[in-house]
């Protein structure tokens, strides 16, 4: 548990140091600073009137007063910086996870570990909200308030979850059967009358690998959970008939207590991580058991051998791409050798290199070591070949059978343009040159991911751009929305970088890839309208949304929370908010992410739209199926080198 980190050490010399500063203006503002010494300032004292009479703002600064408020302040800080030296050198988290099996901690040890892990989180949810709040022209620290909220409970909830079902804080381990991995029996699954799904008889064989399909918002990660017992001991949902996981019913072992017997891959991997390290990510299962850190290693590092990922073993969860933390993710739950591991959407964030990686650890694991493995996935096109068995999620039923045969695309919807052609895109386009970049370097931290970007966008086209995981894309249309390195991005002939905030926001406008970040407000008629209030856009949001989507809004829609819709509509709103500006260009961020085939299709048709009015879209995805269907041409990021590539025909993949 001992080995030195110097960040928790220099953000605790930071929090120390704007304590202290803060200290020494909240004296100099109340009262001043007298004291003896070297008069600095002699500010004039001005008393208020009324219940606060007795307060007196301001007054004279000595060297003295700012001396013995500066001491005043120094044991508060001692004390920040010690909690600073103390995470510097000791892993206090793992700490707490070994309380959680002994001790005088462990009732209140699953508290202690979210609240030391949420803590980052936080800052990191006021660096994302601030980013989004200049993406939308928002200002003032109370815009951020609901959204940081947001951010903080959704981390707490998903640690939470993650340590459940992975044994935390278990009072008993009961022994399940492995030759019996799962076996759900008429039953039924009810989240308050919100969702149902009705009959579900399912009997999963050791050594199986099992897809389960349905469109977004169908119940696969529902069913998912009722397996791992989230469903029914952690969201509240209600369970008829009987779920028996290695032989032990659902309903009387929380997942924690089953944790041997069942491994989860929850759908946002990072989320769900709990640790800072890859080592400490894998073997957290094993730690909570209180077994010896040798042997947690030990087991670990096997682990990470068999999935082919030991070369990360040392990385920090942060440094992870899409792909590795999906696998990281994978070895954390198969490391106690679960007879059940239930995946959530695996392939969503991946890439094609990516995503065949992942298939062919599942493919092995299901096959080689004798798991039970179950997939929800939409995108079932790279099972096909390797899964024993289907089940399809439709109408709240399930059904079991064969794979899906692929589905075509669907005909492009009457709200296209007629510039689109009959593939859904865009026509090449023949407008006049809009957007020009040149010389642009992207950055990634303190490393250049993209370099001596140079390329033109025409009105009236929607153009993909395209890359591996980690290539740079984000980072280019990020560095396009907000120039800050060298090169330049010139729209109608204007310099982004010299624009003022609200003219570059009439000049270009991004939906990042975490578009959720975008909603500052609880309905998506309050969303419209702040869009609208700040914008004073011609064509009101609302009727852009209901545009975008292809119908009318009722009053059940417009009072719906914005993270309560589905992620093809939650997308388009985003897409709707940043239109409000009327910008010459909008850049999307992976819009086909996580999205089945029908969300794409309301997506894609959502960008060739947009385009159609004359201004420029640029999107970028790993989907090569999607870029191909939606946009007039592709730009591609090999090695930091944006370069033109053709776009071929690709086969639709359900």
């Amino acid at each position: 548990m001992m080995r030195y980190r110097a960040a928790p050490l220099r953000a605790a010399a930071i929090v120390a140091a704007v304590f202290v500063v803060s200290r020494v203006v909240y004296r100099m503002a109340f009262g001043g600073t007298s004291g003896g010494g070297v008069l600095l300032i002699d500010l004039p004292r001005v008393p208020l009137d009324g219940p606060f009479a007795h307060i007196a703002l301001f007054g004279p600064i000595t060297s003295g007063g700012v001396w013995n408020a500066v001491v005043s302040a120094l044991p508060f800080a001692a004390v920040i910086l010690a909690f600073g030296v103390l995470n510097a050198i000791i892993d206090v988290q793992r700490l707490f996870v070994l309380g959680s099996t002994r001790g005088p901690i462990r009732a209140v040890s699953r508290a202690l570990v979210i609240a030391w892990a949420t803590a980052p989180a936080l800052a990191q949810s006021v660096r994302q909200m601030r980013r989004a709040a200049a993406l939308r022209g928002e200002r003032g620290p109370a815009a951020l308030l609901v959204p940081v909220f947001e951010h903080t409970v959704e981390r707490a909830l998903a640690l939470a979850a993650s340590m459940e079902v992975r044994g935390f804080a278990a009072s008993a381990r009961p022994t399940g059967d492995a030759d019996r991995p799962a076996r759900l029996t008429a039953v039924s699954l009810d989240q308050g009358g919100a969702w149902r799904l009705d009959d579900v008889d399912l009997d999963l064989a050791p050594g199986s690998l099992v897809v389960v399909s349905g469109a977004t918002g169908s119940g696969k990660s529902s069913l998912l959970d009722a397996m791992s017992g989230l469903f029914q001991h952690f969201e509240g949902g209600h369970q008829g008939g009987r779920i028996e996981i290695g032989g032990l019913d659902r309903r009387r072992f929380p997942p924690r207590e089953t944790a041997g017997c069942v491994g989860v891959v929850a759908q946002h991997v990072r989320l769900s991580f709990v640790a800072e390290t890859v080592r400490d990510e894998i073997g957290f299962a094993l730690a909570t058991q209180g077994i010896d850190a040798a042997i947690v290693d030990e087991r670990a590092r096997q682990t990470a051998d068999e999935l082919g990922i030991a070369r990360l073993f040392g990385r920090p969860v942060t440094a992870l791409s899409a792909g590795e933390a999906t696998l990281v993710a994978i070895a954390a739950a198969l490391v106690s050798r679960p007879a059940l591991l239930l995946v959530d959407e695996p392939l969503a964030e991946l890439d094609s290199a990516a995503r065949r990686l992942v298939c062919e650890v599942l493919d092995r694991v299901a096959h080689e070591s004798g798991t039970s493995v179950v997939v929800a996935e939409h995108a079932t096109g790279e099972w096909r070949g390797i899964a024993d068995s289907w089940v399809a999620i439709d109408g709240g039923r399930v059904v079991t059978g064969v794979a899906p045969a692929p589905a075509p695309a669907p005909a492009p919807a009457s709200l296209l343009s007629s510039r689109a052609d009959g593939d859904g895109r865009t026509a090449p386009a023949t407008g006049h040159p809009l957007v020009s970049v040149q010389g642009l370097d992207a950055r990634h931290g303190d490393t250049v991911a993209v370099h001596d970007a140079r390329f033109t966008l025409c009105a009236g086209e929607a153009v993909a751009i395209t890359g591996a995981n980690g290539a740079g894309k984000s980072s280019l249309l990020g560095a396009m929305a907000v120039p800050d390195a060298a090169g330049s991005v010139t729209i109608g002939g204007a310099d982004v970088a010299a624009l003022d905030p609200a003219a570059r926001r009439r000049a270009i406008s991004l939906v990042p890839e975490q578009f959720d970040d975008l909603f500052f407000s609880t309905t998506v008629a309050a969303e419209c309208h702040r869009a609208d209030r700040r914008n004073r856009p011609a064509t009101p949001t609302v009727q852009t949304f209901a545009a975008l989507l292809g119908r009318d809004l009722d009053e059940g829609m417009l009072l719906r929370h914005p993270r309560d819709l589905s992620a093809g509509e939650r997308l388009c709103l985003a897409i709707a908010i940043q239109l409000a500006p009327s910008p010459a260009a909008l850049l999307v961020d992976e819009p086909a992410r996580g999205l089945d085939a029908a969300a794409r299709a309301l997506v894609g048709e959502t960008l060739v739209t947009a385009a159609s009015d004359g201004r420029v879209v640029l999107f970028a995805t790993h989907d090569r199926e999607f870029a191909t269907r939606f946009a007039s041409r592709e730009l591609t990021i090999v090695r930091g080198v944006v370069s033109p590539a053709p776009l071929v025909t690709a086969a639709v993949v359900s």
